[in-house]
């Protein structure tokens, strides 16, 4: 399954940039990162079955465990790509978050966007070593 990172907002030179590609190489599912403009731009069209995550500060908290839990099974029903979505500095609208298959948060505390994405990649190669019972996920 296509893991699909889209984001607002460009990520240019950073130690941000630096820790996501760090994790986009280590990923053995496929992934894509998008980048769109702060307003305007759009998501491109899927051309298979997906499932759409936003991440927003109101969703659910999910254990790395759940997270892994939830793509496995997505990936096992059928679904050939999940969208992860980053907002704009205002969020998603509401047609979108009751549009999303998923509202996800990285807790209570608001993150600033860079730093989000970083967390997102982190989180979905962790997800995935989880899925393949790789070492990198310790859980006692």
């Amino acid at each position: 399954m296509l893991l699909h990172v889209i984001a607002r907002g460009k990520i240019a030179r950073s130690p941000e940039a630096d820790l996501i590609a760090r994790y986009e190489k280590r990923l053995v599912w496929p992934v894509k990162f998008t980048e769109l403009p702060d307003s305007g731009g759009r998501i491109p069209e899927p051309q298979t079955p997906y499932k759409t995550v936003l991440l927003d500060e109101r969703g659910q908290d999910f254990s790395s465990e759940k997270l892994a839990g939830t793509l496995e099974r997505w990936r096992d029903d059928g679904m050939r790509e999940c969208r992860f979505i980053l907002g704009a500095a205002d969020g998603h609208s509401q047609e979108d978050r009751h549009d999303a298959d998923l509202l996800l948060a990285f807790g209570k505390a608001t993150w600033p966007h860079l730093l989000a994405r970083a967390m997102l990649a982190e989180q979905l190669y962790r997800a995935t070593t989880i899925i393949a019972g790789h070492p990198y996920h310790r859980s006692g």
